[in-house]
């Protein structure tokens, strides 16, 4: 039998492992670089910390980290999500 239309909504769109970029927001701070590179580099060791592209907003009060990761599976991707968004100096992740 072919699976039904609401099992294949669950189904992944993407083919692991592949690279899957982050985009991370936070307030302009001490130290938010820095942490958001320790969680990245926790779900991908071979994370290069060089490529790690920065960006302030127009007013220079938040900035933007994006990354870059090679995702091997959803869980993954999950971890790395709720990790993010869970610390405190994260105000919203993409």
């Amino acid at each position: 039998m072919s699976e039904s239309p609401a099992n294949k909504l669950t189904d992944s769109l993407l083919e692991y492992p592949c690279e899957f970029p982050l985009k991370i927001f936070g307030l302009q701070q001490a130290g938010f670089a820095q942490a958001v590179m320790e969680v990245v580099v926790r779900h991908d060791p071979g994370f290069k910390p060089a490529t790690m592209e920065m960006r302030a907003s127009k007013n220079a009060r938040y900035i933007s980290l994006t990354c870059i990761i090679q995702a091997t599976s959803r869980e993954q991707l999950d971890a790395v999500y709720q990790e993010l968004c869970d610390h405190p100096l994260v105000v919203m992740v993409l």
